[in-house]
């Protein structure tokens, strides 16, 4: 029931854009930049991570980030999170100044519910080479959940990151969050994954799953998120519950594709060619399908 609840009120409050045939709309989840540590496991695929945002600037998408972008449960000052993927926050920025950001704040980067935080950590940006202060993401202004609307049809995507009403996570969020800055923070670096975590806990990741998916039955809307870091697209005679899996696959990037009316999940991988030569490759691996099958309302 609780999960119920939360995503109700975050769905009354979501913020509303309209979407058309020409729309371009790209999102991903669960980044987790750290602080470029051991335990940063956003590091390993900062190259690709890069690589296909460019691409989707180029293209002309907007970029929704669902949730957990910076790991700030472990990093509560994300002046250390800048200094250690500075190039991944210019091509981030170039969206910013070009309006084609939206950013969704879930359980790890909770604090950007925050506006005063926001302000103080994200508007400017310290450079530590120059020690010059620039402005960053200056005006960014952190959301808990999106609802894209057809403008012909009048379908509605719900956008959110999908913590709400998981019990550690939501609820008692600031205790997991000690558990994990001071104890299962530095067993990261070893592969040990935190129990509270839905990650490595089938039995957990099921539920949350059944329950985005009881709300979806109940309310009759589409909705897309994260959380899981397992990426889902619905089967025939599924409800329509999509997750974008998350940016810290061994060597894999996944992210949902809403483009001209067409939704589809994309993977971007490390490959080697025939010469040898290593080069990110983007390849869809569910889909593509008109975002109308998908329509329950």
């Amino acid at each position: 029931m609780k999960t119920q609840k939360r995503l109700t009120e975050v769905y009354e409050n979501a913020k509303m854009e309209y979407f058309d045939e020409n729309s371009k709309y790209v999102f991903l989840s669960d980044c987790h930049r750290g602080d470029g540590s051991h335990s940063d496991e956003f590091t390993k695929n900062q190259n690709i991570y890069i690589y296909a945002m460019q691409y989707y600037y180029n293209k002309g998408f907007r970029y929704v980030e669902v949730g957990d972008g910076d790991e700030l449960w472990e990093h509560s000052k994300a002046k250390h999170i800048k200094n250690a993927h500075y190039e991944v926050f210019e091509i981030i920025k170039k969206f910013h100044k070009n309006n084609r950001l939206i950013m969704l704040y879930g359980n790890h980067n909770i604090y950007l519910k925050d506006p005063e935080y926001v302000k103080k950590n994200y508007y400017t940006y310290y450079n530590n080479y120059t020690e010059e202060t620039r402005e960053f993401l200056k005006g960014l202004e952190p959301i808990e959940g999106l609802v894209l609307k057809n403008e012909k049809t009048s379908q509605e995507i719900f956008v959110t990151h999908g913590h709400q009403g998981d019990f550690s996570n939501d609820q008692i969020w600031f205790f997991t969050m000690l558990s994990l800055k001071y104890f299962w923070r530095y067993l990261h670096a070893f592969g040990i994954k935190n129990p509270a975590s839905p990650i490595k806990n089938a039995i957990k990741r099921h539920r949350i799953e059944r329950n985005i998916s009881k709300w979806i039955d109940k309310n009759q809307k589409m909705v897309i998120c994260g959380h899981t870091h397992r990426f889902k697209y619905p089967k025939e005679k599924e409800l329509p519950y999509f997750n974008t899996g998350c940016c810290i696959y061994p060597t894999t990037v996944t992210a949902i594709e809403l483009e001209k009316g067409i939704i589809k999940i994309v993977r971007w991988k490390i490959k080697t060619d025939k010469e040898g030569n290593l080069k990110v490759d983007r390849k869809i691996i569910r889909g593509p399908d008109p975002v109308e099958k998908f329509y329950i309302g």
